[in-house]
């Protein structure tokens, strides 16, 4: 394991060259991104307003680069009254809990908008693989096998583009295991394509089998 480590440790210094690329891109990408969507945005939070009353934003721990926390910023999609932090797929009947704005929102990944200023900040890229829940112990122990924690996490990523909810642990983090050996701007581009062709698709899965969550996502108002 600690040779598969090393090895891990040489491709990443191999891309240092590219990671620092991605960051310029992902910054100049998050400026524009905001100001290009900002009428979207701005629509997203009067709905969230007028469904369910404020706040618009929910804030949750997530796993960033080398395994330091940071705070992601969503759309909040379920109701006041939720419980709190509580993973959606431990829910009863989680649908009840969803709003009307945040299942449209939910299902086209619209709630992920927010986490452009994340980018801008620097917590994560474009692409990489998607940061998980602090307490995401099975998915942070299995990405380290293969080195997926030392880089930053994405928006999107290989693993969310080829499966999304219906992968489980091990497959996901395998293939953030060969975004991490493989990343270049092919990949990436690939990477977005894929998601983007996917938006409202088969991958999100509420309340489903354990290794059907919407990124492990608490249920945070």
């Amino acid at each position: 394991m600690d040779n598969e480590r090393n090895i891990d440790a040489e491709v990443i210094k191999g891309k240092g060259f590219y990671l620092g690329f991605k960051r310029v891109c992902g910054f100049i990408s998050g400026i524009l991104g905001t100001i290009v969507l900002s009428p979207l945005l701005l629509f997203l939070c009067i709905w969230i307003l007028i469904d369910d009353g404020g706040p618009v934003l929910f804030k949750q721990k997530r796993v960033g680069k080398n395994k330091k926390h940071f705070m992601i910023y969503k759309f909040r999609t379920m109701k006041k009254s939720t419980p709190h932090d509580t993973p959606t797929h431990l829910l009863k009947d989680p649908e009840q809990y969803i709003t009307r704005s945040g299942k449209f929102m939910r299902k086209t990944s619209l709630d992920e908008l927010p986490q452009l200023f994340n980018i801008i900040k620097g917590d994560i890229d474009v692409v990489g693989p998607r940061p998980a829940l602090w307490n995401q112990y099975d998915l942070i122990e299995e990405r380290d096998k293969f080195g997926a924690n030392a880089i930053r996490p994405g928006l999107t990523g290989w693993a969310q583009a080829n499966g999304r909810d219906t992968l489980s642990i091990e497959k996901k983090a395998e293939l953030d295991g060969y975004y991490v050996k493989n990343m270049g701007v092919g990949l990436d581009i690939k990477s977005i394509f894929l998601t983007v062709k996917n938006i409202g698709g088969e991958g999100v899965v509420e309340g489903g089998p354990d290794n059907a969550k919407k990124d492990g996502e608490e249920t945070k108002s």
